[in-house]
């Protein structure tokens, strides 16, 4: 995002933030914590929000809720003991519900689950979608994802080597999964200390996204749906090479509008801000941007995705970035292709390219 458009949005809190393994209070009951990835996006914000239950012999349980969790990282792990230590103000942790199956939210799941004997709150689809890359020996890489990088495009033997190397990706980034869980679907309500948070679904960034949204404190968790700085990464995987999730993504952030403008966001990724139309505006016309620029280029000659990166990302990618950066782009020419305003077609060098109108 330019600083012209961050400049649009308003950060409560300015620049401060959590301190390693501490956290710091940003709405009442709702507590922030920071922690580090091993990646390029190297934080991420996790939630501790004030809760009490009343258990099955009708006693009431004060504790907290935990929401999303980090990678599982030695570092992380440390980091959540010291909190469990200094932070809880002597009390458990109730439940853990986590926004969507991406390593760096589900990562320590199981494992804080189990360190409490806590359930997990987890959508049907990201549960099961998570269960089943626990298992995968490609693990979003391997033989199968290095064929489908090179059909479109994608022939560096370096990157392609990388890929064949990733066997077990997930797993290696993931603790191991609760055998059971509880099902949150879109537009359930949670009661958490006596307040109610609506689950709002999202798709195309994961399987089924949960946002959290509680209008007495007009307070939005928007896991990676609604990020100040950046997008969401919108990706075409090999195990399902035909997806459309750039639809799906851009019709879902349209649901937001129904949030009070004003409400307060609190991201994944960044600081907390507040100016959630505005925000999703932004991100609506940075991808209608991006989607004009490919039917631009599209009129010179016919697109691989490998060929459109240079339009969508203007730094340099090391080798982990360019598996995202490949799948997004893919994501954009396939809603070109799937709203006809593409068609795609095989060269003579098994490289799949699209085509306007004008190229055929």
């Amino acid at each position: 995002m330019t600083s012209s458009q961050e400049s649009t949005l308003h950060y409560p809190l300015g620049d401060t933030l959590p301190g390693p393994a501490q956290t710091l209070e940003v709405a009442p009951g709702v507590k922030w914590i920071r922690m580090t990835l091993p990646f390029a996006l190297d934080h991420i914000n996790l939630w501790l929000l004030r809760d009490r239950q009343t258990d099955l012999h009708g006693q009431i349980r004060e504790g907290w809720t935990v929401v999303d969790c980090c990678v599982n990282r030695t570092e992380a792990r440390d980091q959540w003991e010291q909190i469990f230590a200094s932070e809880l103000e002597g009390l458990p942790i109730l439940r853990v519900i986590v926004t969507h199956m991406h390593p760096d939210h589900i990562g320590l799941a199981g494992w804080i689950c189990r360190q409490w004997n806590a359930p997990l709150w987890i959508s049907a689809t990201d549960y099961n979608v998570a269960r089943v890359a626990m298992k995968d020996r490609d693990g979003f890489g391997g033989e199968s994802g290095a064929d489908f990088y090179s059909l479109h495009g994608q022939r560096d033997e370096e990157f392609l080597l990388h890929v064949r190397g990733r066997g077990s990706y997930y797993s290696s980034l993931v603790a191991p999964i609760p055998d059971i869980y509880h099902r949150i679907m879109d537009g359930d309500q949670i009661d958490i200390n006596g307040r109610t948070w609506q689950c709002i679904a999202g798709y195309g960034h994961a399987p089924e996204h949960i946002a959290l949204y509680c209008a007495e404190l007009e307070t939005l968790i928007s896991g990676d749906m609604v990020l100040p700085r950046i997008s969401a990464n919108v990706s075409v995987h090999s195990s399902e090479p035909e997806a459309n999730p750039l639809q799906l993504f851009l019709t879902s952030l349209k649901r937001y509008f129904e949030l009070p403008q004003d409400s307060y966001v609190l991201p994944s990724h960044g600081k907390p801000f507040t100016g959630l139309h505005t925000r999703v505006q932004q991100l609506l016309d940075h991808h209608q941007e991006r989607l004009d620029d490919i039917m631009q280029a599209s009129r010179q000659q016919g697109l691989s995705a490998a060929d459109i990166l240079p339009i969508l990302f203007k730094r340099q990618l090391d080798t982990h970035q360019m598996t995202f950066a490949m799948g997004e782009a893919l994501a954009h020419l396939h809603y070109l292709w799937y709203s006809r305003q593409l068609t795609r077609r095989l060269d003579e060098n098994g490289i799949l390219r699209f085509y306007a109108p004008t190229q055929e």
